[in-house]
């Protein structure tokens, strides 16, 4: 056997961050006859209520692919770490023996649990990656009473359906290459450790490749790779396959935690895993390769699993039913999304109207081409819950193929251009979807950047084509089937995937109504292309703006007022940078490029009044804006609107109610404040104040930092900042293949974690006052950037020092010690540190310590809004400059 390090002073273990201590040799009587010496990493007994891991490492590496696993839950559970025989520092059989087959190697594994009497008095969780996971599984299935539950890393037990083996496995085919890349030679470690790229250290490099210096040390690799049943017949193909067809009886927790990036067992090994355990959840990483378990960090998610796993055992033990245990279940809702179609079904007015491709629909030929389109759907081969990732541009095309699809049962995956390309790929390539939905570019795109490369592809053209004839259509989808996936701004991180089921899309669509008076007689532009999905459902006529969804920041007064006369407007919904930009083209008509971008957050409302910008010019134009001045409500959502960008809308929309309700994506809308609220909040409030919950909707303060696993916490006092907690029907499912991400969204009882802080006061008005990601966690306390910023803005705009939403309060150094940094944006200046007069001023109008104010160029921001900044980036900025 390869002797392992054995130094006095363990400095070799040491040097790679595992303690000396756990490693230790066993003898194992094996089911053979023969006594085999194994080499285990052991963190020794586990306390009473705790688990027990038992971690089985794939080829080619050996029981250091788990030192997170160990170093993590060591103190708390007792992990062990395996090296399978012939592999790491366990022994090697040597040329008398003949390579051991699947079949074997899953005793070989019952062999040694039953030696080190694993899981007698604790709970039995096993831990496995590549071939480890299917010799797991093979215990598994032998001892599914004995198994509290599994963590399942890039592995599998069978090829895809539809799939062939991956082509770095197909070498396993022939024997001579075979027997040079694993065992003459290094090449099949130095591959496998190459896939992981910088993501792991020079440290886990030499330790990986330790075990493996020679000929003879590599035997089992090359064994390993020949016993995967390429041809037939192949002795370890039958109980592969006993196995896959038995995982359904496992009824234990399963968590799937995935490195995308990984060429060998990809995406679809993964789908394939979940669609034969009963009981699973997947945690997605999307840049990570094959080596997850080093490359990311998947002992984080497993800390959260482990702690519902353990909490549902102890409640089970403890007598509780189901009933005493469960969230307490959502809101049911007997509507639909497609009632406001069904009372407009033979309708001949217009429904949508697109002003960026000039075409127009009315309600009747709306409705029979979404009816069409979704049996076209069902012709074609799609099934209830399939996934149809919408690769077409706005336009009407694209609101007939999203109804097509819920009518056909399908979930619809909206993301938006928004998002930018590199997100678009990403969001896509996340919800593995089975369809696509596109012109032919699309089709294209999809597979060659491998979006979806595996979908079936759609030309959006012959979908939506005229009906010909009767059409035969399945039931309705209910309200608890999946009807989208949806898609966060990023503007905080990657994109996340939200998901919706019927009922709360349709609760979505009732509260927007009642909160805004919403009838039949209403019609809707959308200047924000997502926006547009709800004129159908609401029944109203909607009008599509002329201008680029990546860029709303263009939006002229022109191209608004065109699409609101286009259908006789009574609503517009506008995002923030929009709004802003109509304002500066109505006030300055030959300077229709210009962008005057409103205030930042991650919230949806405007700051308190200041004096209003272009408000007396604009009263000037307002009677060129016929369209304009006829809205009765003007909505913009996405991000904080600056008062004065508000007040001169209303100038040029002066019957209007100016509305902002706040949301996200997980749930909108929570609350609502108009321009007359905004006008009375105090002109000292801390951050924006967003206005009241709507009905149906309830918003609770809590303690900053809670633990999501100890539940839903007590309010905090009136006026005490905390995180702010939402709750309705219509807040979202979850998120997709980002289980810890959606567990400790929701700490119970259907509240939803939203992200932002703030406060209410005592009229009962919600104040955000950022995002608690960018809490500044400075020694005197936690700092909020919003009240800063506003306070800056408010004092010092009227001054010429600062423009209103190009302020950024950050924190700088490590974690605790943060200091402030106030960035202020002048295109055209300097950046770096601030003259004498604008840090003086800033320093004077606010209260904490300011340890430096410095001037950018350009303060970034998202793609989707043009508003949100990127305080992350700005951070990462000032941080770099001051050192």
């Amino acid at each position: 056997m390869t002797a392992a390090p054995d130094q006095p002073d363990g400095a070799t273990w040491r040097g790679w961050g595992i303690n000396p201590s756990w490693s230790r040799l066993v003898n194992v009587r094996s089911h053979d006859g023969e006594i085999h010496r194994w080499h285990v990493l052991d963190t020794g007994p586990s306390a009473p209520g705790s688990a027990t891991l038992l971690c089985v490492h794939g080829n080619p590496t050996w029981s250091y692919a788990w030192k997170s696993f160990l170093t993590r839950f060591g103190d708390t559970h007792r992990v062990i770490a395996i090296d399978q025989l012939g592999m790491g520092y366990s022994q090697r059989l040597g040329a008398s023996h003949r390579p051991r087959r699947y079949r074997e190697r899953v005793a070989d594994l019952a062999d040694l649990i039953d030696e080190l009497q694993i899981g007698v008095d604790t709970a039995l969780v096993l831990a496995a990656h590549d071939w480890g996971g299917a010799i797991a599984m093979g215990w598994a299935v032998q001892h599914a009473d004995r198994v509290a539950g599994m963590v399942l890393c890039n592995t599998g037990i069978g090829i895809p359906e539809g799939r062939s083996a991956p082509k770095i496995i197909r070498l396993a085919r022939s024997a001579p290459l075979r027997d040079m890349v694993c065992r003459r030679t290094p090449i099949f470690i130095e591959g496998t450790l190459r896939l992981s790229g910088q993501r792991i250290s020079g440290t886990d490099r030499k330790a990986f490749r330790a075990p493996y210096h020679s000929t003879d040390q590599r035997d089992a690799i090359a064994d390993f790779v020949g016993d995967v049943p390429l041809v037939v017949p192949h002795p370890s193909a039958n109980p592969l396959m006993e196995v896959a067809d038995r995982l359904v009886s496992i009824d234990a927790p399963v968590l799937l935690a995935w490195g995308s990036k990984d060429i060998v067992f990809d995406d679809d090994f993964a789908a394939d895993l979940a669609s034969r355990f009963p009981n699973v959840r997947l945690e997605r990483f999307p840049d990570a390769n094959h080596l997850v378990m080093v490359e990311a960090d998947v002992a984080g998610t497993v800390d959260v699993w482990l702690h519902d796993l353990l909490s549902e055992r102890s409640s089970a033990s403890d007598g509780l039913t189901n009933d005493q245990s469960a969230t307490p279940p959502r809101a049911s809702t007997t509507t639909s999304v497609f009632d406001g179609l069904r009372c407009r079904f033979d309708d001949s007015s217009t429904a949508i109207a697109d002003l960026a491709n000039r075409e127009t629909i009315d309600f009747e030929t709306f409705t029979q081409r979404v009816e069409a389109a979704a049996a076209e759907l069902r012709r074609r081969g799609l099934v209830d819950g399939d996934r149809v990732a919408m690769l077409t541009p706005p336009g009407i095309d694209l609101l007939v193929a999203v109804y097509g699809v819920w009518r056909a049962g399908g979930v619809a995956v909206v993301a938006d251009r928004g998002l930018g390309l590199r997100g678009l790929r990403r969001a896509v390539a996340s919800t593995r979807p089975k369809w696509t939905i596109g012109p032919r570019r699309a089709g294209l795109i999809r597979f060659v950047l491998r979006w979806a490369p595996r979908s079936r592809h759609i030309n959006v053209s012959a979908l939506i084509a005229e009906p010909v004839g009767p059409v035969e259509l399945p039931p309705e989808p209910g309200p608890d089937a999946p009807a989208a996936i949806l898609f966060t701004s990023g503007a905080t991180g990657p994109a996340k995937g939200v998901w919706y089921r019927h009922g709360q899309l349709a609760a979505q669509r009732d509260a927007l109504a009642a909160t805004y008076q919403i009838t039949a007689a209403d019609r809707l532009v959308a200047a924000f292309a997502p926006f547009a999905l709800y004129g159908p459902a609401l029944g109203v006529p909607t009008a599509l703006t002329d201008c680029d969804v990546t860029t709303p920041g263009k939006l002229t007064a022109e191209a608004l007022d065109e699409a609101c006369r286009e259908i006789g407007a009574t609503m517009a919904f506008a995002s923030p940078a929009a709004l802003a930009n109509v304002v500066a083209t109505a006030t300055h008509p030959d300077k229709n490029t210009r962008t005057a971008t409103p205030s930042v957050g991650d919230t949806t409302s405007n700051v308190t009044p200041s004096s209003p910008v272009g408000a007396e010019t604009t009263t000037d134009v307002g009677h060129k804006y016929a369209g304009l001045a006829a809205l009765r409500l003007v909505l913009s959502a996405g991000a904080p609107v600056p008062a004065e960008v508000l007040h001169a809308v209303a100038a040029l929309s002066p019957n209007a109610s100016i509305r902002t309700p706040y949301g996200m994506t997980e749930a909108l809308p929570v609350a609502d404040i108009d321009l007359e609220m905004i006008d009375t909040a105090e002109a000292d409030g801390r951050g924006v104040c967003v206005g009241r919950p709507v009905a149906g909707a309830e918003v609770r303060i809590v303690t900053l930092g809670f633990d999501t696993l100890d539940g839903v916490p007590d309010a905090v006092a009136t006026g005490d900042t905390g995180e702010i907690l939402v709750r309705a029907p219509w807040v979202s499912e979850g998120y997709v293949a980002q289980w810890k991400t959606e567990r400790l969204a929701r700490p119970g009882d259907n509240w939803h974690r939203s992200g932002d802080v703030g406060h209410v006061d005592v009229g009962g008005r919600l104040w955000v006052e950022g995002r608690s990601v960018h809490v500044i966690n400075a020694p005197t306390g936690a700092i909020t950037p919003v009240p800063i910023e506003r306070t800056v803005e408010r004092l010092l705009a009227p001054t010429g020092l600062v423009t209103p939403g190009r302020v950024a309060a950050v924190g700088v150094g490590p974690t605790g010690c943060e200091q402030l940094v106030v960035v202020v944006e002048r295109p055209n200046g300097t950046a770096g540190l601030a003259d004498n007069e604008l840090a003086a001023a800033v320093r004077a109008v606010v209260a904490a310590p300011v340890a430096a104010v410095l001037v950018s160029n350009e303060v970034p921001v998202d793609i989707r809004h043009n508003a949100k900044i990127d305080r992350a980036a700005i951070a990462t900025w000032a941080s770099d400059l001051l050192a």
